[in-house]
Formats: structure tokens, sequence, C-alpha cells
């Protein structure tokens, strides 16, 4: 995050070097801005693959930066090392603001990729967290974190291409507001580090190990199956409402990928599934005892383990059909 932060500032640093009027107004103090616009991107994938899947810093991540290392060494050869007479002569002939379109494009590209990147680290880890645990994880920071990298890159788009079409008054007028988007980025990391600074912990520290590939018989996950049953019955591990695969398969015996093949093979449904399944049941018979007398129905959820009211209601109105409120309303 550090990381990302001063990348976002020394694209802002020559911008506002630029603007004050330092060493009068150089043009080459806006070419330093550009050293930023390529770590942005890859920056944000390992950002985004550090909150979500725990990814530790390698080497071989700077891969990542070599077109950015690229692109900078191509600005100071060919913006910032020519002298004046050069760079007046290429402005004439049309080439310095053909080679800019090029940059910006290119810029572009890199970019949308890593975010494209990102956005699919988000949507796999999201589908695949739910054959590991019984709760909803609360991502509404990298969800927002990256709708704001979003309409920031959408912003860049309309302005190239407004260049690209000829509007070169319109595009220099609203460039600026390109950095103004950086600068509300690094606000919106301080505010969310400032409002819950364990926002980036995702996951609790728990390690998943890894098994062979599970080598259960049929007869073997129907037993399985009846253990599992009655461990559900007699245990009410559901009741913990943070519970993880891994605990339940330790308590069956089993290692994650026979757990996993039992529930999707032999019971048809995944861990995040079965587990709000007997929650569900659990809230049923408590709604109908004494006990639902004093508490609402979240209340009650919450007895049956569930820790999340959009999560209870999804799962309720996904197995009976219809919502709570309707369900008892009907029964009544």
């Amino acid at each position: 995050m550090a990381f990302l932060i001063i990348t976002i500032s020394i694209g802002l640093l020559g911008r506002t070097l630029h603007s004050a009027g330092f060493w009068n107004s150089n043009f080459r103090l806006i070419c330093f801005s550009e050293f930023s616009v390529l770590l942005f991107g890859p920056t944000v994938y390992l950002f985004t693959c550090y909150v979500l899947l725990k990814k530790k810093y390698s080497n071989k991540d700077l891969i990542h930066y070599v077109p950015a290392l690229l692109y900078s060494t191509f600005i100071v050869v060919y913006f910032m090392v020519p002298a004046d007479a050069v760079i007046r002569e290429r402005v004439k002939t049309g080439e310095l603001f053909r080679v800019i379109h090029i940059c910006l494009g290119f810029g572009l590209m890199v970019n949308s990729i890593y975010l494209i990147l990102s956005w699919n680290v988000l949507n796999t880890f999201s589908k695949e967290i739910k054959n590991e645990i019984s709760y909803e994880l609360h991502l509404q920071f990298i969800v927002n974190f990256l709708r704001v990298i979003t309409c920031s890159l959408l912003f860049w788009v309309v302005i190239y291409f407004i260049s690209l079409l000829g509007f070169q008054d319109i595009e220099r007028s609203i460039r600026p507001f390109i950095w103004v988007f950086l600068a509300f980025i690094i606000l919106f990391i301080t505010y969310y580090g400032m409002i819950s600074p364990n926002v980036m912990r995702v996951l609790p520290e728990i390690e998943f190990k890894k098994y062979t590939q599970s080598k259960l018989s049929l007869e073997d996950l129907e037993s399985l199956r009846k253990k599992l049953d009655q461990i559900m019955i007699n245990k009410k591990p559901y009741l913990n409402n943070k519970l993880f695969k891994a605990e339940l398969a330790q308590m069956l015996g089993v290692n994650n990928p026979e757990l996993a093949r039992l529930l999707n093979e032999n019971i048809g449904m995944n861990f995040f599934e079965y587990v709000n399944y007997y929650r569900i049941k659990e809230f049923i018979l408590l709604a109908k005892s004494d006990q639902a007398k004093q508490l609402t129905f979240f209340g009650l959820a919450q007895e049956a383990g569930f820790n999340s009211k959009t999560t209870f209601n999804k799962s309720f109105k996904k197995l009976m059909g219809v919502s709570p409120s309707v369900y008892f309303s009907q029964k009544l």
C-alpha cells in the first residue's frame, strides 16, 4: 500500500511542480509524472493479490515492472534529454503529438490489462472462498478500491479519445482531473485505514493445508456422510458463526479435498451452502420456541450461527423459496 501511494505521489509531484511554476514551468517536469504511469497498474494488481490471497513479495514480482522501466527509459531519452530546439522541431512536424498519443495508448492498455486481472482475482477469490468458510467476507474495501481505480481509468479513456478526435483544447483543460482522481485514491486508502485499521485482513490468520487428491470409494463417502450428519446434529458445529471447512474436516477425521468431494458429490452442496442449511433448520426450530418472543428474526438467526443479516436472508430464501417473514406468516 505504501508503494502504491508513493507511485501516485510521483505522478502528482511532477504536475504540481510544473503548475506551481518551478524552473519557469519547464515542460520536462510534466514528463517526470509519466514515470508513475506504468507503475500504477501492476501495483494495483499486486496490492489486490496481497489483500485477498495473502501473496507475499517475491523477486519474480519485479517482472510486472519491466514495462514501466522500459517506458520510463523511453520518456527520458525521447522527451527529457533532447535540447529545446529538437523538441520544437518535433512539435512543428507533429511527430511529438503522435508519440504522445502512442504513449498514452500504451499506458492505457497496460493499466487496463492489470485492472482486468485485479477484478479477475477478486471474482475468482469470491467464488472459491465459499467452499472454505461458512460466512460471507466483508470485501467492501477492495471492491470500492477497484471501483475507484476503474472510474479513474474510464476517465482516462474518455480523455484519450477526445484527444484522438482532435479536440486538443478540451483535452488539455480536463486532463488535470486525472490527477485529482489519483489524489482521491490516496484519500480513499487513508480514510479506510483510519476507520478500520485491519481493513486489509480479509481472512484471519489460518493455514489452509494442501493435500493429495481424495481416493475414497463410494462406500467410504456414504459412511462419512452418515458420520457427518451425526456430527452436525449432535455437536452443532454450525453454531460457530466463523466455521472453516478445515475445522469441520478435522472433526470428521478427513482432509479438505475429501470433505469437499463428500459435500459436492454425495450431498450436492458446497461447504457454505451445507453449513447454512443446518443454520436455517436451527433458526426454524428457534422461531417456534419461546425464545422467539424475546428476539427478532435476525437475533434468532445469530443464535443459529449466522453473522450477517444479508447472508441469512439470501440463504433462507434460496432454501425455503420465500423470505422468513413470508414463510412464518404462511405457517401461522
